[in-house]
């Protein structure tokens, strides 16, 4: 097992047992997992859940669609720089 996939295992491990803690059943854990997709948008929904024990499952789910949201503006903004910086070159190149 490669180290990102074990990390991410870990990470699904670290959600898994602080959904099931609160009385959840792991099968939301796999769920909220397959939305997060990344070790450290798990990780940090765990943290979420340790910290702030929600009470309510819509609650973790709001939380989870906050975090896929940040998560993707920041794959958004880098994607933008990249471009940014691309056409800089380019245009640099002359």
């Amino acid at each position: 097992m490669r180290t990102t996939e074990r990390l991410r295992e870990q990470a699904y491990l670290e959600l898994a047992h602080e959904i099931v803690k609160l009385g959840y059943p792991e099968e939301f854990a796999q769920v909220l997992a397959s939305e997060l997709r990344s070790e450290s948008a798990m990780r940090r929904m765990a943290s979420y859940v340790r910290n702030a024990q929600p009470h309510s499952p819509e609650q973790i789910a709001d939380e989870m669609l906050t975090i896929v949201e940040q998560r993707d503006r920041w794959v958004e903004k880098k994607m933008s720089e990249h471009a940014n910086a691309s056409i800089t070159a380019f245009y640099n190149r002359k």
